[in-house]
């Protein structure tokens, strides 16, 4: 990656390489596996990267109308569709604009599979009732689970419905993957030589460091031929692991308490608000999450007036000061399709470093996008 140390912050900074990269194993598992693998816009929705992406996948999944509206204009393709809960002023124009739809309730697919047209492809979404996600507000599979069908509830197909959806995991790997499958046919196995086809969802970390990609290739190979079925994967974290940052600046450094406080100029509340709600912990540059001799101890806090805008201490070498860059590393993923402007706190730039090396901006906030958010 170039020197980035004339970029303005805030910035969200995509290094179109590292994406590249991910993108040539998801497609190596696509092509050897003999699945489609299709971006989900819920993790990663970065469409001036759209054009990049688009070479190496089948298409995307929406989890809106506005989802769909941005694959239409900007993969230009027809999304794979499933809503929570689908809104009857909505339908029409998002089951026209789709190429599968998938309902997460019986009572969803009885009021609106009569607006259906021919040529969609029509699913339902169940749930496995196992997950190796630990941190319940990311776990879908619980038996209370509003996301999905029980297999008690789902003893026969529906009118229409070709194809099952499932989507329980969350950054995992393919022995994950494994049991939820094992799972998955001993719930809802007596219906798989009636559909055309299975959407595994997302969670497939698959371009992380070590993950077994041979293992994923041979389990969903296996599936797709013991039952006949066409497969289909979703990952949002995957395409974007590891392919940028969120670079920002310190204000302010406030000493109460014997707490040395770094003021940044973003915030965790809104623009980084996994790392309060997993709760996840970053890593940033050249700073260590673990107490080491000699080196300084300083909070993190985020700039907007919510008192619990801040992460506890990481340690650097050297005194922090006013104007000093901070770089939280791995910040594409979940990250910028969740940020708000709560407060009217600026949000970060959008820019990315070409292949080329040369940085460049794609989007910057004004006033006027803050003000038009509201009314």
């Amino acid at each position: 990656m170039k020197d980035t140390s004339d970029i303005q912050t805030p910035c969200f900074v995509l290094e179109e390489e590292k994406l590249i990269q991910n993108l040539k194993l998801i497609d190596r598992v696509r092509r050897e596996a003999e699945v489609e693998i299709i971006l989900a816009f819920k993790g990663f929705s970065m469409w001036s990267a759209f054009p990049t992406i688009k070479n190496y996948v089948d298409g995307a999944t929406a989890s809106s109308l506005n989802e769909v509206l941005l694959c239409e204009e900007h993969m230009n393709t027809k999304s794979h569709t499933y809503c929570v809960a689908y809104d009857p002023n909505e339908f029409n124009e998002i089951v026209q604009k789709s190429s599968h739809v998938t309902f997460n309730s019986v009572s969803q697919h009885q009021r609106f599979i009569g607006q259906v047209p021919n040529g969609v492809s029509v699913g339902m979404r169940v749930n496995p009732e196992w997950s190796d996600v630990e941190v319940d507000l990311y776990n879908p599979s619980s038996p209370q689970s509003r996301l999905g069908i029980l297999a008690n509830d789902l003893t026969q197909l529906p009118e229409r419905v070709e194809g099952l959806h499932f989507h329980v995991l969350c950054e995992s790997d393919s022995r994950s993957l494994e049991k939820v499958l094992q799972n998955f046919t001993l719930k809802f196995g007596h219906l798989l030589d009636r559909i055309k086809w299975v959407n595994m969802g997302g969670g497939h970390l698959l371009t992380k460091k070590g993950y077994d990609l041979n293992h994923l290739v041979s389990i969903l190979r296996r599936f797709r031929e013991d039952h006949k079925v066409d497969v289909i994967l979703e990952p949002g974290s995957a395409f974007a692991w590891e392919t940028g940052n969120l670079e920002t600046a310190v204000l302010d450094i406030v000493d109460n308490g014997g707490v040395k406080t770094v003021i940044i100029n973003a915030s965790f509340t809104c623009h980084m608000p996994d790392c309060l709600e997993m709760p996840y912990r970053p890593t940033i540059s050249e700073a260590s999450m673990t107490e080491k001799p000699d080196w300084i101890p300083y909070r993190i806090g985020g700039v907007s007036c919510l008192a619990g805008d801040y992460l506890e201490a990481y340690w650097f070498e050297k005194e922090l000061k006013e104007g000093d860059k901070l770089i939280f590393e791995d910040m594409m993923h979940y990250t910028m399709v969740k940020t708000t402007m709560f407060n009217g706190v600026q949000h970060p730039s959008i820019g990315i470093v070409r292949s080329n090396g040369k940085f460049e901006l794609i989007r910057k906030f004004y006033y006027q996008d803050y003000r038009d958010r509201l009314s």
